[in-house]
């Protein structure tokens, strides 16, 4: 039997994966609310295919429970915050969720930590635990999530898998484990260097935005269109410039960078200049959002609008979005409370002035800034007509501003 801990955006889907593949599954949660949830067959929240995978995984026979179970593995599946003074990771949620494990696992049980962390957090959070608990009979690895909002079940089963492991034998049994339902490859490692690679693959792409968001910040500064030069750029063999945005959101490329940041600070200069430049969007289109309502004579902020709440589009994950960071911005300059809001995924109001009606929306507003490239305004961009329209996503063809 697998215990899964944490049911959130990876913990869930993992469980309900494998129940439905024929692995008897337990998913433990802190929460009660969560879990009353997910007992009355309601999903928390919305992903393409989960609900279909859900009750599949109900009829296999998956259980849901706040409390601990002994099981012969776990999968540890809980938040890693940072500390954003320090730019740290914060590991005492993994720390206490195998803590709580080893209070009643079974001898040999293997304990897969699948919430990205830094480098050497198992070597230095972790194996001391089971040192200090006297269960070095525990067997570790690290299996660090590799998926998205919006493809996550298709990426579950197809990506590849970096498995970090101590020995061969462990190997075998995480293969065993994770090949009931994962047709990607499985790769195998040592915990250090899989530890490592999951951060690098989200730094990467973050190095690669910047590049993109900080050239969209050159043209404009001597009038040029980005598009039209990345456009030509990529007929280059070797050249793949990103398309620039708002920011980066999401709790895996906004984030991650920042663990090395905070663990290498004098070795790292890359890396935490790329953060710097795709934190600095949101204000970037703060400052674009003003010249082109001065320019319009525009001076009621409360008649603007933002489009889009969430980090990607077409899901409900708000996670460190760009959305909220330009909000936040806007509370900074005293600014904030009057321009309204809205999102079609986002069902409860998180953020003042928050529509749930696109046409209220609109009848409201004399200027959108487009944020969130959903398919829901991607087809029906002629209901903008007659707005002010700044559009960061790159969706909305000729006649508007851009970034």
């Amino acid at each position: 039997m697998v215990n899964v801990k944490g049911l959130g955006y990876i913990g869930l889907p993992t469980a309900l994966m494998l129940a439905a593949h024929g692995v008897q599954v337990v998913g433990t949660d802190q929460s009660e609310a969560l879990v009353d949830s997910l007992n009355k067959g309601e999903l928390t929240f919305e992903e393409k295919g989960l609900d279909a995978l859900f009750h599949q995984a109900l009829d296999a026979g998956i259980r849901f429970q706040t409390g601990d179970v002994e099981a012969d593995a776990y999968i540890i599946a809980v938040p890693t915050p940072y500390d954003h003074r320090t730019k740290k990771t914060d590991a005492r949620y993994v720390v206490a969720a195998v803590s709580e494990v080893l209070d009643i696992c079974p001898k040999g049980a293997v304990v897969v930590v699948e919430s990205t962390i830094s480098p050497s957090t198992i070597d230095r959070n972790v194996r001391p635990l089971l040192k200090e608990k006297g269960r070095e009979d525990v067997k570790l690895a690290h299996a660090p999530e590799r998926i998205i909002p919006g493809n996550m079940l298709y990426e579950l089963e197809h990506n590849s898998r970096t498995i970090g492991v101590d020995s061969p034998e462990v190997a075998e049994q995480v293969k065993a484990l994770y090949s009931s339902f994962c047709q990607g490859e499985i790769v195998f490692t040592d915990i250090r260097t899989a530890e490592m690679t999951k951060v690098v693959e989200n730094t990467y792409r973050d190095v690669n935005i910047a590049f993109a968001n900080e050239l969209a910040k050159i043209c404009r500064a001597d009038g040029m269109d980005v598009y039209e030069v990345i456009r030509i750029a990529n007929k280059h063999p070797r050249v793949n410039i990103l398309t620039p945005g708002p920011g980066v959101g999401g709790h895996c490329i906004s984030v991650d960078p920042w663990f090395l940041v905070g663990d290498y600070p004098d070795i790292v200069d890359v890396i935490r200049s790329a953060r710097r430049v795709n934190d600095g969007m949101p204000e970037f289109v703060l400052k674009r959002m003003g010249a082109i309502m001065k320019e319009n004579g525009i001076t009621d902020v409360g008649r603007v609008g933002l489009y889009g709440l969430t980090y990607k589009e077409n899901v409900d994950d708000t996670r460190e979005s760009p959305t909220l960071q330009l909000l936040h911005n806007m509370d900074e300059h005293l600014a904030g409370g009057r321009i309204k809001v809205y999102d079609p995924y986002v069902k409860k109001d998180i953020v003042p002035n928050q529509y749930h009606d696109f046409g209220a929306f609109l009848n409201d507003v004399d200027m959108v800034v487009v944020l969130v490239g959903h398919d829901e305004i991607r087809n029906g961009l002629d209901k903008l007509k007659g707005k002010v329209v700044l559009d960061t996503r790159n969706i909305c063809g000729e006649g508007v501003y851009k970034l």
